[in-house]
């Protein structure tokens, strides 16, 4: 494990202070967890975008795509533990 230096404005690191003493925490624990949170967030955003970009692709290069609110009604059904048919692509462009 590596060594790194962090400066912090004295505010910020009396809220970390703080808040890690809530949670029963060393402030060094604290600061490495915000940071691995931060970093899961941004990694997932990133395979979020990836993922839609991959999505509008497909979508354009074949025409068809699913409607919003089909979609909307299948999540809603299966989240309501009803059996539901996954919504069918097609054309989305005349």
């Amino acid at each position: 494990m590596s060594t790194t230096s962090l400066k912090l404005p004295d505010d910020l690191k009396q809220r970390a202070a703080n808040a890690a003493q809530q949670l029963g925490i060393s402030p060094h624990a604290f600061m490495v967890s915000a940071i691995e949170q931060a970093a899961t967030a941004t990694e997932q955003r990133a395979r979020l975008i990836a993922d839609a970009r991959l999505a509008r692709n497909e979508m354009i290069e074949t025409g068809k795509g699913v409607d919003a609110d089909d979609v909307h009604a299948y999540l809603k059904a299966k989240v309501s533990g009803k059996k539901a048919a996954k919504p069918k692509a097609r054309p989305w462009h005349a």
